[in-house]
């Protein structure tokens, strides 16, 4: 249903720097840069796997709404490599890696904190 999905970052290089690490435990990195004359000048980049699906924009200031954004493990093993990588990266900690059965019983996430304060969680719906 969601074709791709944008937020707004106040430092642009810090939170690339972030996402970078973060994602590579998923299978993805930053794959696409738009050029800044199109941008106004502003750093826009995007994540995934095959084609961007994540874009993260650069502002001036942080951002006054916090996110939440879940992306797809391939498998629990990936969302605690997730986890700990963002953590790595300097994100917090606003939840370990486990099952959470009051969404479904093979619901396994986890969360953190990017530098902005989003909520970012890697999920993987299969069983183990």
């Amino acid at each position: 249903m969601i074709d791709h999905l944008g937020i707004s970052v106040s430092d642009f290089d810090k939170s690339k720097a972030f996402y970078d690490k973060a994602m590579a435990p998923l299978g993805a990195s930053l794959l696409y840069m738009v050029p800044e004359e199109y941008t106004g000048g502003a750093k826009v980049g995007g994540y995934g796997r095959d084609r961007p699906v994540f874009w993260l924009s650069g502002g001036k200031e942080k951002p006054k709404d916090h996110q939440h954004v879940a992306f797809t493990a391939r498998s629990r093993a990936e969302v605690d490599a997730f986890h700990a990588a963002a953590l790595a990266a300097g994100g917090k900690d606003n939840g370990a890696p486990g099952l959470r059965p009051h969404y479904h019983p093979n619901y396994y996430g986890a969360f953190v904190f990017d530098p902005d304060g989003n909520n970012v969680e890697a999920v993987c719906h299969d069983p183990e």
